[in-house]
């Protein structure tokens, strides 16, 4: 069964840590994130094959916010515009401040588990997928 989550973020709030706060509060064990709008006044986005991420501050919208959520493991990618368009993206890290908001919607499906776990097809914990 498919269930719906909104909620909205205020002023101040760490991104990624306020979500990581929603999944376990909710126990989501096999969720994504169907949509976001809001602005940050600072990003820490780790870009592709990098392995630290790279930090600014000042006003961006976030123009898009997607990933698999899970209590067992999330994986979060987002990107943010400036005042002049200019759009950059990667992998959401702590540090991502809400400046007016983040309206976020959530979704999940009750029959299936997330995981992460290294399954030999990458070096990485990877999401593992499992029906109940």
């Amino acid at each position: 069964m498919i269930k719906t989550h909104a909620f909205r973020l205020k002023p101040g709030a760490d991104l990624r840590k306020e979500i990581e706060a929603y999944i376990k509060t909710a126990n989501i064990k096999a969720g994504w994130i169907s949509t976001c709008a809001g602005s940050l006044t600072g990003y820490n986005i780790r870009f592709a094959n990098q392995p630290e991420g790279s930090k600014n501050t000042g006003h961006f919208e976030i123009v898009s916010l997607t990933g698999t959520l899970s209590i067992n493991g999330s994986h979060i990618h987002i990107s943010i515009s400036d005042s002049t368009g200019t759009t950059i993206g990667g992998h959401l890290l702590e540090g991502n401040i809400v400046y007016t908001t983040a309206e976020i919607i959530i979704q999940e499906d009750d029959d299936y588990i997330f995981t992460r776990e290294k399954d030999g097809s990458t070096p990485w914990e990877e999401l593992q997928i499992k029906k109940k």
